[in-house]
C-alpha cells in the first residue's frame, strides 16, 4: 500500500512538472511533504518516550496531519487525549 502512494505522489510531481505549474505550487506540496515527515518523525520518537510512561499514540493518517500542523502542540493533545480519555 505505502508504495502506491508513493508512486501516486511521484506522478503528480512529474505531472505538475511536465505542465508547467507554477513554482508556488510545487513549493507549497514540498512544504507540505516536509510537514508529514516531520510528524511522523515526532510521532514516533514520542512513541519510544512514551513507552516509558505507558503512552502510545498509533501513527496514522489522522495523527500525522494534525502534529503535522500544528507541531508539538498537536502531539500534547494527542497526549492528553490519549491519557485522559482512553
Amino acid at each position: 500500500m505505502s508504495y502506491a502512494i508513493i508512486g501516486i505522489l511521484l506522478a503528480a510531481v512529474v505531472v505538475l512538472l511536465i505542465s508547467g505549474t507554477s513554482g508556488k505550487l510545487f513549493s507549497l506540496m514540498l512544504k507540505g511533504s516536509v510537514r508529514l515527515i516531520l510528524g511522523v518523525f515526532l510521532l514516533f520518537l514520542f512513541n519510544v518516550v512514551g513507552a516509558l510512561a505507558g503512552l502510545h499514540i498509533p501513527i496514522n493518517a489522522a495523527t500525522t496531519v494534525l502534529v503535522g500542523v500544528l507541531g508539538i502542540p498537536g502531539i500534547a493533545s494527542l497526549a492528553a487525549i490519549q491519557y485522559f480519555l482512553l
